[in-house]
């Protein structure tokens, strides 16, 4: 049995999305190199008839990588690939052990964030073409990024906005020495092709773990300037989420807290970035 302080880690990290949406992704260029007919692994296995058909989870020390096994065979991508991270990523195995350790009649399909973000950064981000196409899109992000949109207000909402959102992109001007556009209408217009070229070339510089844990936080928090941030670790995973979900605290602070709805949200985020922000940890 994994340890129980590291199987209540793992859970703050569980995602809601489905296993075919987490390692597949929702745009068509996120499918990585999978083939017409995807290979029999464990993970599709899993995906196909949403049962438990292993007994034993363990990790595997082996060539200089820990690999994650069900029944002592290795657990391989959906394309194939064994899903194996670096020994200095011990704690990212462990997560991904834990999170099929956790499986017990059924399959939970949304409970396998670390492996479907492993999985990514594996099958794709060390092909050029899909990497090329990664940034694209994620640049487009930048064009619409969500903390470069400020609001009057209500002056709760202003003040959050400010307080989370401020320091975040006089960090990212400073540090890559770019312009960011920031409005407080609804009216913007795209940011500076100067400032893309030089996001770009930084991203080019990324690793595989670097590039998943940017795609995942970009999409989750809709800002690509936290989610390099992130990765850059000027910022946690939870004040990450905090300046996502500004707008919500807002509504909160005002009308309260709607069950099933503000709070599945604060923890489906926490997931997400979670996620990224451990797959980028080396210990």
């Amino acid at each position: 049995m994994i340890p129980t302080l590291l199987a209540q880690h793992s859970l703050r990290a569980v995602s809601r999305k489905p296993v075919s949406h987490a390692l597949h992704c929702a745009p068509r260029w996120c499918r990585g190199l999978a083939s017409e007919v995807p290979p029999v692994t464990a993970t599709n296995r899993a995906e196909t008839s949403k049962k438990r058909f292993w007994k034993e989870v363990g990790i595997e020390s082996k060539d200089g990588v820990l690999s994650v096994t069900l029944d002592k065979r290795s657990l391989k991508t959906p394309d194939g690939n064994k899903l194996a991270v670096p020994q200095e990523k011990r704690l990212l195995a462990t997560l991904i052990a834990n999170e099929w350790d956790n499986q017990i009649l059924l399959l939970k399909q949304h409970a396998l964030p670390m492996t479907s973000i492993t999985a990514r950064a594996i099958d794709a981000m060390d092909n050029e073409e899909t990497r090329k196409e990664v940034r694209a899109a994620l640049l487009k992000y930048f064009d619409t990024d969500t903390i470069c949109f400020f609001s009057d207000h209500p002056p709760a909402l202003a003040e959050l906005q400010a307080e989370h959102w401020n320091p975040v992109i006089a960090w990212a001007r400073e540090k890559f020495g770019i312009e960011i556009r920031t409005t407080n209408t609804i009216m913007f217009e795209p940011q500076p092709a100067e400032s893309k070229v030089v996001l770009d070339e930084v991203m080019q510089t990324f690793d595989r773990w670097q590039m998943a844990a940017l795609e995942r936080a970009t999409y989750t928090t809709k800002s690509f300037l936290l989610a390099m941030a992130l990765v850059h670790k000027q910022i946690t995973a939870e004040q990450a989420a905090v300046a996502a979900q500004v707008e919500v605290s807002s509504q909160i602070q005002k009308w309260g807290e709607v069950e099933d709805s503000h709070d599945v949200d604060y923890h489906d985020v926490r997931r997400h970035v979670g996620s990224a922000a451990i797959v980028l940890a080396d210990i």
